[in-house]
């Protein structure tokens, strides 16, 4: 009898292992700020200056020695968080398309 039972634990065991590990993603919040009205692809029209929140979603790379993660999504929540409002959006956007829009901003006088 001692023997089936020790038996019944290894093979829980061993199927544990060859499961498959579930994917856990992280969302990374940011605040960015605009000082003029912009404009992302995508977007029905200009959105008014002042700061929005970002969310960088990420997943771990599998394999590495050490963890790193991998960007799978960028959003950006609509209207800005000064704007008063009971509807809020979160859209999805490129990050190179924020990039040049931050950089854009910046450069305005």
């Amino acid at each position: 009898m001692f023997r089936g039972f020790d038996f019944e634990l290894k093979r829980k065991a061993h199927a544990r292992f060859r499961r498959k590990p579930q994917v856990t993603t992280r969302t990374t919040p940011t605040i960015v700020r605009f000082n003029a009205a912009f404009m992302l692809p995508g977007f029905d029209a200009p959105q008014p200056a002042g700061e929005y929140r970002v969310d960088l979603d990420e997943e771990p790379l599998e394999g590495a020695s050490r963890t790193a993660w991998r960007r799978v999504a960028t959003f950006i929540h609509l209207p800005a968080i000064s704007a008063k409002g009971s509807t809020q959006q979160l859209v999805p956007i490129e990050p190179a398309s924020l990039e040049a829009a931050l950089d854009k901003d910046r450069r305005q006088p």
